[in-house]
């Protein structure tokens, strides 16, 4: 069977169609013979007025079979709109096979003939078309078997996605589907095709019973926080959890098995988005022209994609690599393709923001209005290694860019910050610390002209050297997944929420004001390490479980790392119209002793003295307490 399956699907397409009309061919004949037989009630039926009908029948009704597109339909594939179809091209062409009779007063044909002839051939046409899809099917599934066995996976969700994805599965070669779970009581033991539905209570029982290895997630209405729960509740067994996307990244299309996608920090985090405030959103783009720094970064890229939904006049992508550049560059004009709109210009512009004359030849030449600076060095054991370079690019290149801003009039500058800022024990948070300082004192002595504000926030997920897709690759190798400090705990915040709060903050700052996001509750790495091995249905190996898949090493603390994140220096902290956006009150220095400082760290940097500069750093900004000694990799003995 599956042999022959195999040949036939090879056959070219119109050897395929041509096999189909001559089975129709047939079946309206016999249909039509049939017809006489039940209507008479006897096989001797009046050949002469038969035979015409014979004649006429597949000349009237098989080009208006094919004018329906019957002959276009793939077989495997056929739903009920194509048979839908099939019926409606069938009375169409009973009804003109019933205006041949009547006009030609063919004797011994009543008109009940034409009715049961319909009939017949539906019920011909749709039962050869239904078993030619399941014998085609079963041929699939035996090829499918044959080369490779399925994995059993359980659906859980029994509502309109997961039977779409049942659905979906059907046709796949990899995917059993053999239950479906449902909190809903009311479903319990109810059928949808040949899956029953079970509580998800039964979980245990089905893995064992079917040898399960996946769960599949097709609750896409749920809150995150219901997600979070049952995610929880399928960590401790030994199965694969992936998930469908959430109903807003469904709304444009059907189900497809290709949606599928292993469980992510997101769906651990259980927290909601919060609708966007639209007048903040809108205020600083909508209409403007707007520059975002570090356009290619993992930040700034989608600062770049959500400025663009907001219809800016102008967007312009700055950035010193060519590569990330251009990759941002061709993603938002793919984008714009597949909308209908007219189309925003966006032009990409290479340069460092360590170069003031480029920022303000940019600036003029495009008339900046809004400014999104996310460019940095964010990497903190990186920042240690190299401290002269992340002097240069954090503070010097936010000191250059906003002077820049001022001397061009621009009205709205926003830093893009981070929480390493905070009372800093790396070098990395403690530049961006003084990046904030340089904008506060800008504001202080400028208060006329540029509007500076700065946004801190902590990880985002998926950013550059963030901990989950390290994780996921360990896990994939085997392991070990290494953690440095099993007390080690970070806040987390998806890209999309925080570009999107990011935006909503600039919109509200002013006078050099700090704003800080509401990140939700601290993560424990070890933990999340620990789940993300649950989740791919692997056992972490420890004492407890000599056994299990994947072990978890610790290695200790980087350079510059720090066990505990925090997003205020103090307590003066004030609540903002938006729920997740607070303004911080912190203490600011004077511009002239920043310009001090800055020519030291200027001739620091030139001279490559790291000691200086770590020096002038410490008594800068005065909560800077280093974790690490001077680790300058240029100052480090080589091997050679």
């Amino acid at each position: 069977m599956t042999s022959i399956g195999k040949s036939l699907v090879a056959w070219p397409r119109h050897w395929k169609q041509l096999a189909i009309f001559g089975a129709d061919f047939v079946l309206l004949e016999i249909a039509l013979w049939a017809a006489f037989v039940l209507r008479l009630e006897s096989t001797q039926i009046p050949w002469g007025s038969v035979f015409p009908l014979l004649v006429v029948a597949p000349i009237v009704s098989l080009p208006v079979f094919f004018l329906f597109g019957l002959y276009r339909s793939v077989i495997r594939y056929l739903g009920f709109y194509s048979l839908l179809t099939i019926c409606q091209a069938i009375i169409f062409a009973e009804a003109l096979l019933a205006s041949f009779i009547f006009l030609s007063k063919l004797p011994d044909v009543h008109r009940s003939i034409v009715i049961i002839h319909g009939l017949l051939t539906a019920l011909l046409i749709i039962g050869s078309r239904t078993l030619a899809r399941y014998w085609l099917r079963r041929s699939d599934t035996l090829s499918a078997r044959a080369d490779a066995p399925r994995k059993s996976v359980v659906i859980y969700g029994a509502g309109s996605a997961g039977i779409q994805l049942a659905t979906a599965l059907a046709n796949s070669r990899e995917m059993q589907p053999v239950a479906l779970l449902d909190d809903d009581s009311g479903l319990h033991r109810k059928r949808f095709g040949n899956l029953e539905v079970y509580s998800p209570e039964r979980l245990a029982y089905l893995i064992e019973r079917y040898q399960v290895q996946e769960v599949l997630l097709a609750i896409p209405s749920a809150s995150r926080a219901r997600r979070t729960e049952i995610i929880q509740e399928l960590e401790e067994l030994p199965v694969l959890v992936r998930t469908l996307p959430g109903l807003a990244e469904l709304a444009e299309g059907k189900i497809k098995t290709q949606d599928l996608r292993e469980v992510g920090i997101e769906d651990l985090l259980g927290r909601d988005p919060v609708a966007p405030i639209e007048h903040l959103i809108r205020a600083n783009i909508t209409g403007k022209v707007v520059m975002v720094t570090g356009a290619g970064g993992s930040i700034g890229s989608e600062l770049c994609r959500q400025i663009l939904s907001q219809d800016p006049a102008v967007l312009v992508l700055y950035e010193l690599n060519e590569f990330a550049l251009y990759s941002i560059e061709q993603d938002l004009l793919t984008r714009q393709q597949a909308q209908p709109a007219a189309a925003i210009p966006v032009f990409p512009v290479l340069g460092s923001v360590c170069d003031q004359e480029r920022l303000e030849l940019t600036m003029k030449h495009f008339a900046i209005q809004t400014i999104y600076h996310a460019a940095a060095y964010k990497h903190v054991p990186m920042v240690e290694k190299n401290p002269g370079e992340g002097v240069a690019n954090n503070i010097f290149g936010t000191y250059r860019c906003a002077r820049a801003a001022l001397a061009q009039r621009v009205e709205t500058f926003v830093l893009i910050s981070t929480d390493k800022a905070v009372r800093p024990t790396n070098t990395m948070g403690t530049t961006k610390r003084f990046a904030e300082m340089i904008l506060q004192a800008l504001a202080e002595q400028y208060p006329e002209q540029t509007r500076f504000t700065m946004v801190r926030f902590g990880n985002v997920l998926g950013s550059s050297g963030s901990v989950v897709p390290l994780f996921r690759e360990q896990i994939r190798r085997g392991g070990p997944i290494t953690v440095t400090d099993p007390r080690i705990i970070r806040y987390f915040m998806t890209i999309p929420e925080a570009a999107q709060l990011v935006l909503q903050a600039g919109a509200m700052g002013c006078d050099g004001d700090v704003f800080v996001l509401d990140m939700g509750d601290p993560v424990q790495i070890v933990d999340l390490a620990r789940r993300m091995v649950h989740l791919s249905g692997l056992e972490v190996r420890d004492d407890e479980h000599p056994a299990g898949d994947v072990e978890i090493v610790f290695t200790g603390l980087r350079p510059g790392e720090k066990l505990y994140e925090e997003l205020l220096i103090g307590d003066a902290v004030t609540q903002t119209e938006h729920p997740r956006i607070m303004r911080a009150m912190e203490k600011k220095l004077p511009l002239v002793q920043l310009e001090y400082f800055l020519n030291a760290l200027q001739a620091a940097c030139h001279g490559n003295d790291s000691q200086r500069i770590r020096e002038i750093l410490l008594r800068a900004v005065a909560e800077f307490q280093p974790q690490c000694d001077n680790e300058d990799i240029l100052r480090q003995p080589t091997a050679c």
